[in-house]
């Protein structure tokens, strides 16, 4: 499933990301840039001093928002060249996970299961784990909420921190 880097459509995830980030303190990380979730990330971290990490293999993605200036001390955007190459071996309060190709994000959930307090995963319904395969993580996380008042889902993924009751 190809990504249209300037695609403006969805943002349904937003809600979960602005609930997540108001609960917690932290280092945040995205994998896969996009026109809601970086400008939201970027304007709720940076002000509060909260280092945010930008990870993409689509230099489109990484051109736009260095040309719009988003990167600053907090905003750190890092084109990716191979996936299992990246460096993510740090305690993240909030990772969001959006990333081009479809069946890498099931890899990066669980590399980060245990050293994340939140993952969240974009187009998590049932219908879109032909393309995600999300299925086969979830086992690995003891708490899940999913997000389902907008088309495309959003669940939220944690170890640390008990879900039940979370709403956005």
């Amino acid at each position: 499933m190809a990504r249209n880097p300037f695609n403006i459509r969805t943002g349904s995830h937003t809600p979960v990301l602005i609930k997540l980030l108001s609960i917690t303190g932290g280092d945040v990380a995205e994998f896969g840039m996009g026109m809601y979730s970086t400008p939201l990330l970027h304007y709720m971290c940076s002000p509060k001093k909260r280092n945010l990490y930008s990870f993409d293999n689509n230099i489109d993605y990484v051109n736009l928002f260095n040309l719009w200036e988003y990167q600053d001390y907090y905003h750190k955007i890092i084109i990716v060249k191979d996936w299992d190459e990246i460096m993510i071996d740090n305690f993240w309060s909030v990772v969001f996970i959006d990333h081009a190709p479809a069946e890498r994000r099931k890899e990066e959930a669980r590399k980060l299961c245990n050293s994340s307090l939140f993952v969240v995963l974009h187009d998590s319904s049932w219908k879109h784990d032909r393309y995600y395969h999300y299925k086969e993580i979830f086992p690995l996380f003891k708490y899940r909420y999913d997000y389902t008042e907008i088309k495309h889902n959003t669940t939220v993924l944690s170890n640390f921190y008990d879900l039940r009751g979370f709403s956005c």
